[in-house]
């Protein structure tokens, strides 16, 4: 299903191919060691800011140029910005393969991060982190994980504040992008109807003069937990709990991957059937489980009314506390085949698959096999699935809500009910 291969350049960039020789397009970028995770506090947002610049013009291209040269071909061209990762990435057809590398190439070496660019594009992402304070189901989550992992890089906003961006200087984003934007941090991943040995020569051409670069090291992440209450004026209240996880990767995480689809993955699963579709408590709920190359947080969000909270929040703990000791085969095994098929049919993705790809190579130095993932799956059983579920409440919880909460118990009382 799945023909990777690798090679790394003599400055360090890893080149990764994943040949999809029956379909006609191509997905293509570079994942970069270098997220919102690597800030110092004082220029927290830089990585997003950076990436945000890199469209803004080279001695080759300007903004427009850049965007148009992908578009004018049928392809589409974006980048994200993560805790640990930032990417670069297209998508095209087969035949214009060295066309986007050639564009993605050019400004991650020779953006000209211009004066005036900065200015216009500061206040363009002062827009976007407006609109995410305006979006409550956004704001619970930055302050979740800042409960979870505080007065750590890990537990800072991806976007920034606004009142670092809005002076970040551009000596500091020169400065980011010279420490971390090097071939020892850099993968180059496609996947689609593109050879390997293909990818390696376009790869040679546009990618020689990328530095040589050794990759830091994480800065130390240390589970907290806490509380965060926002009063707002609005119609639900956006409800987040969650307790120490496990790194992506480890024997845990597959366990809790499991866990977290039996017990809040779908319509089929015990919080939405319990919560919603028996007690009529909320309309959105769902787990997540939120994995670092370190550390990692395993959560339930919901949404619920004012005067619901009251009844909701010790239903939730009952379900919580009582999961360790009532799991079942069935819904085990239904768990475990629901993973199985979201992972195999991502296959059929040129974008997850590229994704996978890069993410994986930064992660381990490798690309890990569907069939490997399936059997960790596959190798998760009732008893780790209860051990993982008891040592959850072990750890002290993260409680972040947004709203009007006023008839939630204390989080004092909330801990006391999961201990129980």
């Amino acid at each position: 299903m799945s023909d990777v291969q690798i090679t790394t350049l003599p400055n360090g960039v890893r080149v990764v191919s994943d040949e999809m020789p029956t379909v006609e397009s191509v997905s293509i970028g570079m994942w970069v060691r270098a997220g919102a995770r690597f800030e110092a506090p004082e220029v927290n947002g830089v990585a997003h800011l950076l990436e945000h610049m890199m469209f803004k013009g080279t001695p080759r291209r300007t903004s427009q140029q850049i965007a148009e040269t992908i578009e004018s071909v049928g392809g589409h061209i974006n980048a994200y910005t993560a805790r640990e990762v930032t990417a670069y990435y297209a998508k095209v057809l087969k035949d214009d393969a060295g066309l986007a590398i050639d564009v993605i190439a050019d400004f991650m070496q020779n953006s000209l991060f211009d004066e005036n660019e900065l200015g216009r594009e500061r206040s363009v992402v002062l827009q976007e982190i407006g609109q995410a304070r305006d979006t409550p189901d956004d704001v619970v989550f930055d302050n979740f994980q800042a409960i979870a992992f505080p007065e750590q890089p890990l537990g800072r906003p991806v976007l920034g504040r606004p009142e670092v961006v809005g002076q970040m200087p551009r000596d500091a984003i020169v400065g980011f992008h010279g420490r971390h934007y090097h071939g020892g941090s850099i993968v180059l991943a496609a996947a689609g109807n593109i050879t390997h040995d293909a990818l390696v020569a376009l790869a040679e051409d546009h990618l020689s003069d990328v530095p040589a670069g050794t990759a830091q090291a994480l800065p130390v992440a240390q589970y907290g937990g806490g509380e965060s209450r926002e009063a707002r004026e609005l119609e639900q209240v956006h409800f987040v709990i969650g307790f120490r996880g496990a790194p992506v990767g480890s024997e845990e995480y597959y366990a809790l991957s499991v866990l977290s689809n039996l017990f809040g993955g779908g319509m089929s699963s015990r919080l939405f059937q319990e919560i919603r579709e028996r007690r009529g408590l909320v309309y959105s709920i769902d787990t997540f489980l939120s994995a670092f190359s370190d550390e990692g947080v395993f959560g339930i969000y919901a949404g619920t009314g004012p005067d619901l909270i009251e009844e909701f929040v010790p239903a939730l703990c009952d379900e919580i506390s009582r999961l360790s000791s009532t799991l079942g085969g069935d819904e085990i095994a239904r768990a475990r085949t629901q993973l199985k098929a979201n992972l195999l049919m991502g296959m059929e993705s040129t974008g997850a698959r590229a994704e996978r790809a890069g993410q994986q190579m930064l992660l381990y130095d490798r690309v890990v096999s569907v069939g490997e993932l399936v059997e960790k799956i596959e190798n998760v059983t009732p008893e780790t699935l209860a051990i993982s579920a008891q040592r959850l409440l072990e750890s002290t919880p993260c409680l972040a809500t947004i709203g009007p909460a006023t008839k939630m118990e204390s989080f004092d009382a909330i801990r006391s009910r999961l201990a129980a």
